[in-house]
């Protein structure tokens, strides 16, 4: 069933009135949905609306509400990924996959192996934004999460209390072997490029003491490895699973 984020302004009397242009556009012109047939809707507050068609004028699509309900396609805890950009559609599969493992947002981070220029993550921040967006209505999340402009790897570390390190070639631990993540906490989780980190940026990492960890003994590609990293850490600790 198409599934669509609304506001909840547009909420009343028991019928949803989409009249956003995107929106529209898409359900009415790209779907070509008629009278008769269900959307789902969400609004920012993650109330699911199951709702039937009743009207579909040339600016507006109106919507009966047949059941409400709060969302739970999202996560107990705050993820939050700090990746170092790829190129092309290595990193469109990343930004992709992340919406769908339920990060809230994702922080660009020009690393000192990235495949990227900054001036050229920062032209690409748009895309990725909506790239999540589709993502997002495509999986049915409750909500949209944010890509942010890009980052330094030291400014992120100082505004995260729990700060998770995917670097294979100095880590010997798994994710069983570090503190729970608990329902509420918020944390992120850093993964480098294809070329890994530099010699500098693992000596930061050891200064601030940071979890350093392993994905096992095969070699990952990078967009590989942030679907397995983010997985794993989902399957350990999301206690809706």
């Amino acid at each position: 069933m198409p599934h669509f984020f609304i506001s909840s302004k547009d909420v009343n009397n028991g019928r949803v009135a989409i009249s956003d242009k995107e929106n529209y556009r898409h359900i009415a012109k790209s779907l070509r949905i008629r009278k008769g047939e269900k959307l789902l809707l969400i609004d920012e507050n993650k109330i699911q609306y199951e709702t039937v068609v009743e009207n579909v004028t040339t600016d507006e699509v109106l919507v009966k509400i047949e059941n409400s309900y709060k969302s739970d396609r999202s996560l107990d805890f705050g993820l939050y990924l700090a990746q170092s950009p790829l190129r092309s559609d290595a990193q469109s599969f990343v930004v992709e996959k992340a919406a769908e493992l339920g990060v809230k947002g994702l922080y660009p981070v020009h690393t000192d192996n990235c495949a990227l220029s900054p001036e050229i993550i920062k032209k690409k921040i748009d895309k990725w934004q909506k790239i999540m967006y589709e993502a997002s209505k495509q999986c049915e999340r409750a909500d949209v999460p944010v890509c942010f402009q890009p980052e330094t790897l030291e400014n992120l570390i100082e505004k995260f209390s729990r700060v998770i390190v995917f670097c294979e070639r100095i880590a010997e631990k798994t994710l069983k072997d570090i503190k729970p993540i608990n329902k509420g906490d918020e944390v992120l989780v850093i993964i480098g490029p294809e070329g890994g980190f530099s010699e500098r940026e693992f000596k930061l990492f050891k200064d601030k003491n940071l979890d350093m960890l392993t994905l096992g003994s095969l070699i990952l590609k990078a967009e590989t490895a942030v679907t397995v990293a983010l997985g794993n850490i989902i399957y350990e600790f999301n206690s809706n699973n």
